[in-house]
């Protein structure tokens, strides 16, 4: 009866294998897809926003150009930046999805560098709903007060602008990104789950999107050196990564076992 029963659950046990290596490569498909599609909408709602709204360098604007010129945007303005917010939260879910996506989730470094771009979204998150549901009274109040309200509001705006943006969604949501960005690399490389010229672009991008600190910098610390086209080219090479990291997961066919590591 014992021999009878080793018998089958050696007949039995491979079977499981296509089970775990199909749910490996749902999670990998389901990962790659978020990647690609909530950074293409994120650009998509931003470039809208920058036609619109002269995004992001009306962000260092003072309060006497930015409040009239949002007022002006009416409603559709304020959707515009719900969309961009909203686009750029979806981000976090491939973010929390891609050590099981890589087969990595007994990764320490990554499970903690997960969080931390999880974190990173939810901070950039915050900075840009201020926009739906804070920065609208200010601009109401300030293009239709008089000049000691208007003095109110312009400091009310710099407060907010530099905490809730500045602060918050630009220094901290971008250094966390970075720090996620950086640590996936790192394990790309080391552990080979992806072709190592991925990991190179991701780190190409990161040290390139940490240049954009110095805009974010020099609006505490007059002086603070400026490179505007290394942010800009910096941005738009990590999205690509994000996309190319997103179609690679697509393609990728993990090895048996990959969904039970853990």
């Amino acid at each position: 009866m014992a021999g009878s029963q080793h018998s089958s659950e050696t007949t039995e046990a491979p079977a499981a294998e296509p089970l775990v290596a199909g749910s490996g490569r749902t999670t990998a498909r389901v990962t790659g897809t978020l990647f690609i599609v909530s950074t293409l909408a994120f650009m998509v709602a931003a470039t809208v926003l920058s036609m619109t709204f002269d995004w992001p360098d009306i962000l260092r604007q003072p309060a006497d150009v930015v409040l009239p010129e949002f007022a002006s945007g009416g409603t559709s303005l304020v959707w515009t930046w719900f969309a961009v917010a909203w686009t750029y939260a979806l981000l976090a879910v491939p973010i929390l999805l891609l050590p099981t996506a890589l087969g990595r989730r007994g990764d320490t470094a990554l499970r903690v560098a997960t969080y931390l771009g999880a974190a990173s979204v939810l901070l950039a998150l915050i900075g840009f709903l201020r926009w739906v549901f804070v920065v609208p009274a200010l601009a109401d109040s300030y293009t239709s007060g008089d000049e000691g309200t208007r003095s109110a509001v312009a400091a009310a705006w710099i407060a907010q602008h530099q905490y809730g943006g500045a602060l918050m969604g630009e220094h901290l949501g971008q250094l966390l990104a970075i720090i996620w960005s950086v640590v996936v690399c790192v394990v790309i490389l080391r552990a080979q789950v992806m072709p190592g010229w991925v990991g190179w672009l991701g780190l190409l991008a990161s040290a390139l999107y940490l240049v954009n600190q110095g805009d974010i910098l020099s609006t505490a610390v007059s002086g603070f050196p400026v490179w505007d086209l290394g942010g800009l080219l910096g941005s738009y090479l990590w999205a690509i990564w994000l996309i190319v990291l997103g179609v690679l997961l697509l393609l990728r066919r993990p090895a048996a076992g990959v969904g039970a590591e853990g």
